[in-house]
């Protein structure tokens, strides 16, 4: 890594400061304001978008050349890893596998082995490099151990990143209520465990004061109780993927295992309800659900295969439709991709105002390209949005300063 970067004709844009055609500079690895030293090295942008790099709240696995790909720089697994993060050692070695080039803030279980029974050592896992603590891909049934884990979590001024589907509703469902789930077979829960898990959360969060983020909520009943409980002032934040603002669950209609995710694709007057809590600032977070899936999981009969979608390369290019849509502007976007999921882990980054790290991406906002599964950069490609086309590509990648686009 050179000590010092200057990059010039690009056109910035920042969750912090809008957009402008200005230089920007990066010394020591951190984003700086003034003059460049006589020795920087001069990165001519070629008119191109220069960003935050993208902070992924929630991912299912440690995937390095789909972030990379994806312009990625930091991830917050979710607790159910092999092991699961509920100790100190799992934690420290998962935090510390990617650097430099990768960082890794793990969202460490509020549970002993995600069992939803008895507390984990959620302080210990913190020290330990956790950034949060969650349920993992379920949610806490009992209130009692919810509310021991949320006041815990108050304590320690952590947030707690919780999956929100009463599992009394879903049970063995792999699709929502509907049309397609009857029409198809499929096993399915009404979309009202959505808000009944949101609703019991809620209050729990409002009695302990905690911080709590909903980490992909689809339905419109959903975002009306988060409406209603901010405007009371309960902490509350809340996420969700390209795959719920632009796909229902007629995606699944030909049994594509690739639209089985977690939670199931909604109906469409949910989807445009989530694309209308994307415009109105409901939603803080979008994250992509990076959750890989070899063929040997995903083609299977629809019932039998495993859900989850690997779309982390995806996530900026679907983002960016959104804007050309008019459904959210640019800097909302990178608020949505960097600053507020580093707001929810208590990381000081997502922005290019001075004294942030020096992540950032080049970004050829108009690079036309189709998706392809068989592809696609990564451990797998099982993406629902397999064929389609998109624009925007991530053309170089820096962390800290440093290089990392083609490590």
């Amino acid at each position: 890594m050179t000590d010092a970067l200057l990059f010039t004709n690009v056109r910035r844009v920042c969750p912090a400061a809008g957009e402008s055609r200005d230089d920007l500079l990066i010394v020591d690895g951190v984003i700086a304001d003034g003059e460049a030293p006589s020795h920087a090295v001069r990165i001519d942008g070629g008119g191109k978008l220069l960003a935050p790099g993208i902070v992924d709240l929630g991912v299912g696995a440690i995937d390095r050349a789909a972030f990379r790909a994806g312009g990625i720089v930091r991830v917050a697994p979710l607790p159910d890893q092999s092991p699961v993060l509920d100790e100190p050692g799992a934690v420290q070695r998962l935090a510390l596998i990617g650097r430099p080039d990768l960082w890794i803030h793990p969202i460490a279980a509020a549970t002993r082995g995600l069992r939803g029974e008895d507390l984990a050592e959620m302080a210990i896992c913190l020290s330990a490099g956790a950034r949060a603590v969650g349920t993992g891909r379920r949610w806490i049934a009992d209130s009692g151990v919810m509310h021991r884990v949320l006041l815990y979590a108050r304590d320690l001024d952590v947030a707690v990143v919780t999956h929100v589907e009463d599992a009394g509703l879903c049970a063995d469902a792999v699709a929502t209520e509907g049309e397609t789930a009857s029409r198809l077979g499929l096993p399915a829960a009404p979309a009202l465990a959505e808000p009944l898990a949101i609703a019991r959360d809620l209050m729990l969060a409002e009695d302990t004061g905690a911080r709590v983020h909903l980490r992909c909520v689809t339905t419109g009943a959903g975002f009306a109780l988060i409406r209603a409980a901010r405007a009371r002032g309960v902490r509350v934040t809340c996420g969700t993927t390209p795959a719920h603002l632009l796909l229902s669950d007629n995606a699944m209609s030909d049994f594509r295992t690739f639209a089985h995710l977690s939670p199931p694709l909604r109906s469409e007057d949910d989807r445009r309800a989530t694309l209308a809590a994307l415009s109105d600032g409901t939603i803080d977070v979008l994250a992509s659900g990076h959750d890989p899936r070899g063929p040997e999981e995903k083609r299977l009969p629809f019932v039998d295969s495993t859900a989850g979608s690997a779309d982390a390369v995806t996530l900026l290019p679907l983002g960016l439709g959104l804007v050309r849509d008019g459904h959210i502007g640019l800097s909302r976007l990178f608020a949505l991709l960097a600053s507020a999921p580093a707001a929810v882990l208590g990381l000081d980054t997502g922005t290019l105002t001075p004294g942030a790290p020096g992540d950032v991406i080049l970004i050829d906002e108009h690079a036309s390209w189709r998706i392809d599964a068989d592809t696609l950069p990564g451990q797998a490609g099982n993406t629902p949005f397999d064929g389609l086309p998109v624009q925007g590509r991530v053309l170089r990648v820096w962390k800290g300063g440093r290089d990392v686009s083609s490590e």
